[in-house]
């Protein structure tokens, strides 16, 4: 059994994993789940202009929630969507804090790695 530890988005994780004899796959425990900014649900693609700050998704996914709105107040943290991606849930977070400028997905979207989801100003 080896343990690592992996950051991802900044948040540190220590996994396990164990090589089993003749077995090409490896089996990786997490001592805890990611979290990935998610945003409620938008009533159009686009709300707004864009803002300064993008919030993009950390893979590809679908949109399960948009948890904003275009002029709403953010702070740094706060959940904006939710990314359903390999049947897990991940919330997508506000990386600062400010004003909504725009929602740029709706529920449902499929969205790839590095899309932008919503903008803050």
């Amino acid at each position: 059994m080896k343990n690592y530890t992996i950051t991802v988005n900044g948040k540190s994780y220590e996994v396990s994993v164990e090589e089993r004899g003749g077995s090409s796959t490896p089996v990786v425990s997490a001592a805890q789940t990611p979290v990935v900014p998610v945003a409620k649900p938008a009533a159009s693609a686009t709300s707004g202009s864009e803002g300064r700050v993008k919030i993009v998704a950390p893979m590809s996914g679908k949109i399960l929630g948009i948890k904003v709105s275009p002029n709403q107040a953010v702070k740094k943290g706060e959940v904006v969507a939710v990314l359903e991606a390999m049947k897990m849930e991940n919330d997508i977070v506000a990386l600062e804090d400010g004003i909504i400028a725009s929602i740029n997905v709706n529920v449902g979207d499929s969205v790839e790695t590095n899309q932008t989801l919503v903008t803050i100003n």
